[in-house]
């Protein structure tokens, strides 16, 4: 063990001052010049396990030469490949092999057992210290599976067909989607990978039973292995066009089968993969992440779109900020596919709180409540309840989204006239005392919104801030036919609202002859005794 360390360190430091990239090409050319030099390999291979950065980045190249000038040469063996005699001791020689077999067949053999030692080791290198190591060792993976396509190890008999090393594939996306470590930056890499219609294609079908695999051994997945498999299935884009001609593997052979060539197959792989991973209980976070992008990246490229009907009703009625993007995908159902979801509008209906206005989602939401209530055929009672009770929720709102909620509330109006008379109700001057608006009702038909009033709006006119002020004296006149663009003001931020006051030039400046009296105009108020203009 001693004299093997002593030796290894050796060649850390070079021999004669030769440097270790010097010797690894000289053992390169002497591997590829003769057969006779062929144990060389084994010191080639022995620096993928050097603990220096350099000479392990080094090596890799190495091996990537050798290998691939090997692949195109036939040297390796080809087919079924047999066991490796345990006393051999890595020589090729005759002897270590049985009699039944040629000095070529035995020679193709060992070299081929190499191939896989250094295919084991790359793979082990993906998950090494360094990130620059992995990448590496991704790429050269990656280009032996073009190469294992280009010139197949498979069985002579598939020489003229199109075989695709499913396998070595295999190796790379199991050792991606791990269940202790976290792929992220590694996956990022391979997505460069997955534009390949091949790749992408087996890709998902090895996912499929790597997710299987690690159900088997535990009842709930592993929130890192979660983590990796959506990083790597998110990573996955799907082509548009129904032509496939983007292959890291050219195809060949006529009697190969072209179904999985047309996109419908892809469709069905990628609506396999999905379902499989979405059917495990998945965190909070990681729901999120997969609503947010399921409407955009997800539903439009499953061939059963509907299947997903069941996952995002669950998420619709889980409440909070799930519920509000999954609204994204049940729209999606809803229009395009025919979905029927009787409580729909009543949920939606309930998801409006004061929490809605501080959510991260915002935006989002009201867009798709806006969109929602943007048809005629609702019945009157439905619009009047959510105007009503979007003017409750104004009175504690902050002015970012006041000024995008008022003139929502008048753009329903204005599709529905038979709810015009919320605004032209004398009994509206009692206010919330006599109001028969019933707030904490979450079904809108029974709220009795049409019997109260926007009185909310007309307390708004005496917001402190002048913006708000003018939109709510929009129910004083007569409503414009003209709907009002909200687009602009769904992510308005209370940061953007004082850069545009700070930014607003006055001409006139109105002065105050008679000096204020507290903070909030009060004559005895304690604070202007301390801060008494």
């Amino acid at each position: 063990m001693a004299a093997r360390k002593e030796k290894r360190a050796n060649r850390v430091r070079g021999k004669d001052g030769v440097s270790v990239r010097q010797e690894l090409d000289t053992k390169l050319r002497e591997v590829l010049q003769s057969r006779a030099n062929a144990n060389s390999v084994f010191d080639i291979l022995e620096y993928l396990e050097s603990e220096n950065e350099d000479d392990v980045l080094a090596a890799i190249r190495t091996c990537s030469k050798l290998f691939e000038s090997l692949l195109e040469k036939g040297e390796l063996h080809i087919g079924d490949l047999p066991a490796e005699d345990e006393g051999s001791s890595g020589n090729p020689s005759p002897q270590s092999r049985s009699d039944s077999l040629s000095a070529e067949e035995k020679y193709k053999i060992w070299i081929r057992h190499r191939y896989n030692s250094c295919v084991s080791c790359l793979v082990e290198l993906l998950h090494a210290a360094s990130f620059q190591v992995q990448e590496l060792a991704l790429c050269m993976l990656m280009k032996f599976v073009q190469l294992e396509g280009k010139f197949p190890l498979e069985s002579a008999n598939w020489k003229d067909s199109y075989r695709f090393p499913r396998r070595l594939l295999k190796l790379v996306v199991d050792r991606l989607l791990q269940e202790e470590k976290d792929s992220s930056s590694l996956i990022s890499r391979f997505q460069e990978f997955l534009e390949y219609d091949d790749v992408r294609y087996y890709t998902m079908s090895v996912i499929n039973e790597r997710i299987a695999q690690v159900s088997q051994n535990t009842k709930e997945l592993p929130s890192t292995f979660l983590n990796n498999g959506f990083a790597l299935l998110s990573s996955i884009n799907m082509p548009v066009e129904s032509k496939l001609s983007n292959f890291l593997i050219a195809q060949k052979g006529r009697n190969t089968d072209r179904s999985w060539f047309l996109l419908q197959e892809h469709m069905k792989a990628f609506e396999r993969v999905w379902m499989g991973f979405l059917k495990h209980k998945l965190s909070v976070s990681l729901y999120k992440k997969v609503l947010l992008i399921l409407h955009e990246s997800i539903l439009p490229h499953m061939s059963k779109p509907v299947l997903m009907i069941d996952f995002l009703t669950m998420a619709y009625d889980v409440g909070g900020a799930i519920s509000l993007l999954a609204l994204n995908g049940l729209f999606l159902l809803i229009h395009q596919h025919n979905l029927e979801y009787p409580d729909f509008y009543k949920k939606l209906y309930s998801l409006l709180d004061p929490s809605v206005f501080h959510v991260k989602y915002r935006a989002r939401f009201f867009h798709l409540a806006d969109l929602f209530l943007s048809s005629t055929h609702l019945p009157a009672y439905l619009v009047a309840a959510f105007a009503k009770r979007l003017s409750r929720l104004s009175l504690t709102a902050p002015p970012q989204v006041l000024v995008m909620i008022i003139p929502l509330i008048c753009n329903l109006i204005r599709r529905h006239p038979s709810c015009r008379s919320l605004i032209h109700r004398p009994s509206a001057e009692g206010g919330m005392a006599s109001d028969p608006f019933i707030m904490e009702e979450q079904d809108p038909a029974k709220s009795r919104a049409l019997e109260s009033s926007l009185w909310e709006l007309e307390a708004l006119q005496n917001h402190y801030y002048p913006n708000i002020v003018r939109a709510a004296n929009v129910i004083s006149r007569a409503l414009s036919a003209q709907e009002s663009d909200i687009s602009e003001l769904l992510e308005l931020s209370s940061y953007e609202l004082f850069e545009k006051e700070m930014k607003k030039k006055f001409h006139t400046v109105p002065l105050e002859f008679e000096p204020v009296q507290g903070l909030l105009g009060k004559k005895h108020d304690i604070t202007a005794d301390h801060f008494s203009l």
